[in-house]
């Protein structure tokens, strides 16, 4: 995804701040990071939803269920015992899994969609 956000960026940016006298460092800084915003917030979205939502490693690889993840947690929840199910608190669990996604979501949406579609067509 990085790659196309850089990719988007036209190599003429670079050049001009080449000839204005930036190096390498304040060009990437000053001129090729601010560009690239979009696709940073994109990637930041998708690894925080890819980590917040990872179910198999932590199932695999905790077995004290006191330091469960919340998607272990709530399928623990789901299991209930004796075949009671706490209806309740497992949508309040839900609940609060789905919050935090949905801000973050709301809050990088405009980087989102310049980011999906900024690499997608080379004009």
């Amino acid at each position: 995804m990085m790659r196309n956000s850089f990719s988007a960026l036209p190599r003429e940016m670079e050049e001009a701040a080449m000839v204005d006298g930036c190096g390498w460092t304040g060009t990437f800084f000053r001129v090729l990071l601010p560009g690239v915003l979009p696709g940073i917030g994109t990637v930041a979205l998708y690894t925080f939803l890819a980590g917040w939502n990872e179910f198999i490693g932590p199932l695999i690889f905790l077995s004290d269920g006191d330091k469960a993840t919340l998607p272990v947690a709530l399928v623990s929840q789901r299991s209930g015992t004796l075949g009671h199910i706490d209806f309740g608190s497992l949508q309040a669990g839900v609940i609060i899994a789905a919050v935090p996604c949905a801000l973050l979501f709301l809050l990088l949406q405009r980087y989102y969609v310049k980011g999906f579609s900024s690499g997608a067509l080379k004009g």
